[in-house]
Parts: C-alpha cells; sequence; structure tokens
C-alpha cells in the first residue's frame, strides 16, 4: 500500500517528463506491478518494462504517404491499397486458356484407336470389295428368278453390316470425349445436295421401268429382270438415305465419310448390272440407262470429294488461334 501510494505522488514527475502514450503506458505498469508482482514472482522475477507502441490502426491511410514508389509491374498502385482493386479487375484474362487445355488432350497417345486406323478399312475390303471382285457370278447368278435375286441382296446386305460397323469405328475415333466441345451444325446446303442427288438416283430408274409398261421405251422389260438388275440399288440408296438422316441426327462426325462409302460401292453395283444384262436378256435402252446411272454417281462421288476438300481447308480457318 505504501509502494501504491509512493508511486502516485511521482505520477505528477512522470507525466512531465515523458511523452503522452509512453507516459500512460509507464503509469499503467506501475500501478499494476504492486497488485501482480506476488502472484508471478515464481515465474518470473524480471522487472516489466512498458512496451512503446507508435503503429497506426490499419485502416489510416496516411502511414502509406510517405512509401516509396512500387514497381510499374506490380499490381497496386497508388498510396491506398484499397484503391488497387479497381485495377485487378481490368486486368487482362487469358480468354482461350480453356482451349488450350483442350488442344493438349486430343494430342494425347491413344494406341487403341489406332489400330481401328487398319481395322476399320479391313471390314469394308472384306465384306465389300471381295465377295462382289472375287466371287463368281455363277455361284450367285442362277438366272432370272426370285433365289438370284435373294443372293444379290445377301451380298450387299453383307457389305452394309461392314460399312454399318466401319462407320462406328469412324465415329469412336473422331468423337471428342466432351460433348461441348462438339457444337456443330451440318450445313444446310450440303444436306439440300445430298438429299436432292439421292432422290434423282432413286427416281430415275422407277421412272424408266414405269415408262417401259407405258409404252414409251421398247421393248417391255419383266419386272423379275428389272428387281434383278436395280432392285438391290434401289434398297442399298434407301439404306444410305436413312443413315444419313441419323448421322445428321446425332450430329456424328462421319456425317461426310458416310456417303462417300455407300456411293463407291454403289458403282460396283451398277456395274455388276451391267454385266448381267446379257443374262437376264435387257433391252438397249437398259444398258444405256445403267450407264447413265453410273455416270451420274461418278459425278456425285467426285462432288463428294470435293466437299470434304473444302470442308478441310476451312476447318483451321474456324479454329481459335491461341
Amino acid at each position: 500500500m505504501d509502494n501504491t501510494m509512493v508511486l502516485l505522488s511521482q505520477a505528477p514527475s512522470m507525466l512531465q517528463a515523458s511523452p503522452p502514450r509512453a507516459q500512460w503506458d509507464s503509469l499503467m505498469t506501475s500501478l499494476s506491478r504492486p497488485f501482480l508482482q506476488p502472484k508471478f514472482q515464481m515465474f518470473n522475477s524480471r522487472r516489466i518494462h512498458p512496451l512503446l507502441c507508435t503503429r497506426l490502426s490499419h485502416w489510416d491511410t496516411s502511414s502509406l504517404s510517405s512509401a516509396p514508389a512500387v514497381d510499374s509491374g506490380s499490381i497496386i498502385k497508388g498510396n491506398n491499397i484499397l484503391d488497387s482493386f479497381e485495377d485487378i479487375a481490368e486486368l487482362p484474362f487469358p480468354e482461350n486458356q480453356e482451349t488450350h487445355v483442350i488442344d493438349m488432350k486430343k494430342q494425347e497417345p491413344q494406341p487403341l484407336k489406332w489400330s481401328m486406323w487398319l481395322f476399320g478399312p479391313s471390314i469394308l475390303l472384306i465384306t465389300g470389295i471381295i465377295p462382289t471382285l472375287w466371287l463368281p457370278m455363277s455361284s450367285v447368278f442362277l438366272g432370272p428368278n426370285i433365289s438370284s435375286l435373294l443372293s444379290l441382296v445377301g451380298l450387299d446386305y453383307i457389305f452394309n453390316m461392314g460399312a454399318t460397323l466401319f462407320l462406328l469405328l469412324a465415329d469412336a475415333c473422331a468423337r471428342p470425349k466432351s460433348l461441348k466441345t462438339y457444337a456443330y451444325e451440318i450445313p444446310l446446303s450440303y444436306k439440300c445436295w445430298n438429299m436432292g442427288a439421292n432422290i434423282v438416283g432413286l427416281v430415275a430408274p422407277i421412272v424408266m421401268l414405269l415408262a417401259s409398261h407405258r409404252g414409251f421405251l421398247q421393248p417391255t422389260l419383266p419386272f423379275i429382270s428389272f428387281l434383278i438388275l436395280v432392285g438391290p440399288y434401289l434398297l442399298l440408296l434407301s439404306i444410305q438415305i436413312l443413315t444419313e438422316m441419323l448421322t445428321w441426327r446425332w450430329r456424328s462426325p462421319v456425317w461426310l465419310l458416310g456417303p462417300i462409302v455407300y456411293e463407291g460401292y454403289r458403282l460396283l453395283q451398277l456395274m455388276r448390272g451391267l454385266r448381267l444384262v446379257g443374262e437376264v436378256g435387257a433391252p438397249t435402252w437398259v444398258v444405256e440407262g445403267l450407264r447413265v446411272l453410273v455416270s451420274l454417281w461418278v459425278l456425285i462421288l467426285g462432288v463428294q470429294l470435293m466437299r470434304i476438300a473444302w470442308f478441310a481447308g476451312f476447318a483451321p480457318q474456324t479454329k481459335p488461334q491461341p
């Protein structure tokens, strides 16, 4: 108690000799020492010195006024830190960062897909070319009857199975992993051209058959002979139209490839029909009609190949630049 009275009596002299903040800290430390000393004496017997702090508040910006100028490359500009947040929103953001990630994923090695590049065309060779070119015609065509028609349809059905499997493999190789990266619309002009060419190829033989039965084309061709020559052609053309519509609906990457696969085999179908003309006793106008169909589909196939070349050159122009 006596020590407290002594400290209080010395307080005026301490207030005069020390600065305002240090004066208050010294006074509070002196008043609290008699009460804290007995309790904490066993832990620390040293004299507790007052801590003099001149640090300003976090929200006081006056201390930043004397700070040196920051580097020009820093995002903090000016004397106030709060002003720099407005400049951060104006910094350029890499918009094509996601595109770079997608391109790197596309370049990852995929050995399983590499084997499909050889397996898919091999299926077309086995199911389409070998039976048509190397199978003896005498084992397939036994005369102008239903059995010969079914044999020819069976050959085309084997090719259709191989073409379907080939297109599925090609779709698996070309389709991206993320469907969002393949938001592609098939041009309307391409759809109109394909449908127009298919309809012309479908209607032309039917018109020749009707003209023969109406007497405009002489001599008349029997219906069974017409089916043997043109029936498998019309059936496979109908399947091609359905396949193209499905690829457009599903936005499959093989929408350019499907017509070429079927049109290439169609030329073999028509050439096979020209070989069977003499077997069924077809008139001259049938031979000329088949030749016109072969020429028509060669022209259509050439246009399809030109479109592939055009799309191959058009794709890099639409690709986002890094």
